[in-house]
């Protein structure tokens, strides 16, 4: 039996599987709040309490880094380890992963409903493929073929520098170089992006903020799901809301191409994270696909690769799985 956990800043995912239902089918599967916990061991025996399952093995997808089997989470104060965790927990063996691995490891196993395709293109067969995950942060990651199926590998390119493409970017990256050190996509490009956005067009005198927009914005941690919720009601009109939501999505369809030019991603490029299924409505507009093709003299490369929304939110956990049975 095999435990799965995907670990992000918000909550923890962990299920359990085995190699003869695949990684598809948790035999047992719950999620825990993160900021309720201060490490995974405790939530691992928390859910493991619940179930009655032999787990012997483990594979951790975590958001951050993960430097010889040690990672810190980028947005949550926890630090998972692949030894201290099998001494812990008394595993044979814990495999820790980019959750951006993890989630790039379930993209052979997807399934037509699984995805949305913004654009066919023209892929290549047996080409990289990229992925672009916003969420809370910003995580990336890409697939190679190696001759015999296709290999996951993490990165943290959205760290990289943020390069506005328009004056109104170029505000947007001076406010925040007052507030930050470094202003890398995921400051623009993720939940925190989006919330850092309004602040700006806010602060700029783009437009004033409507009584009621503020009336329940107050008091909110996370204003990052208001905005987009009125974003996309056509109903409610927020100068405001709208424009952060149409950057969002320029700013997205920049750094996707960005990561294809980088990857020669012939194979496609994926929208993964939390954010590109709730917006998925927006992300059909022509906002993304512009920002997306405005690549100069490699115009002609990107509109041929093709994009997909991953749609479930299950890919992380499910690659994980993926990985560990493979093992």
């Amino acid at each position: 039996m095999l435990l799965v956990a995907d670990i992000g800043a918000t909550k923890t995912n962990l299920a359990i599987f085995s190699r003869e239902d695949g990684p598809r089918q948790p035999l047992a599967e719950a999620s825990f709040s993160s900021e309720e916990y201060k490490g995974l061991e405790a939530v691992v025996r928390d859910f493991l309490q619940g179930v009655d399952l032999p787990v012997d093995r483990a594979c951790v997808g975590v958001a951050g880094p993960v430097i010889d089997g040690r990672a810190r989470v980028t947005n949550l104060p926890w630090v998972i380890d692949e030894t201290e965790l099998e001494e812990a927990l008394e595993l044979s063996r814990v495999r820790v992963l980019n959750d951006l691995e993890a989630t790039a490891n379930a993209i052979p196993i997807l399934e037509e409903g699984d995805v949305e395709t913004l654009n066919v293109g023209r892929p290549v067969p047996y080409g990289p493929v990229g992925i672009v995950a916003p969420g809370t942060g910003l995580g990336e990651g890409f697939l190679v073929w190696d001759g015999s199926r296709y290999r996951a590998y993490a990165s943290e390119g959205g760290h990289t520098d943020f390069g506005p493409n328009s004056s109104e970017e170029r505000g947007l990256l001076e406010y925040l170089r007052e507030q930050f050190d470094h202003v890398s996509y995921e400051r623009v490009c993720s939940g925190m992006g989006i919330s850092n956005i309004y602040d700006y067009l806010r602060a700029s005198g783009y437009a004033d903020e409507p009584a009621w927009m503020s009336e329940r914005l107050e008091g909110v941690k996370d204003k990052t799901p208001l905005i987009v919720e009125t974003a996309l009601d056509s109903e409610k009109e927020c100068a405001l809301c709208s424009r952060t939501l149409e950057m969002f999505l320029s700013i997205l369809g920049a750094e996707a191409g960005n990561l294809v030019l980088k990857l020669m991603a012939t194979g496609g490029v994926y929208l993964g994270g939390g954010i590109p299924p709730r917006i998925l409505s927006a992300l059909k507009e022509d906002t993304f696909m512009e920002g997306f093709l405005n690549k100069g003299r490699m115009n002609y490369v990107v509109k041929k690769i093709p994009v997909h929304v991953i749609l479930t939110p299950k890919a992380a956990l499910w690659g994980a799985a993926y990985y560990g049975l493979g093992e």
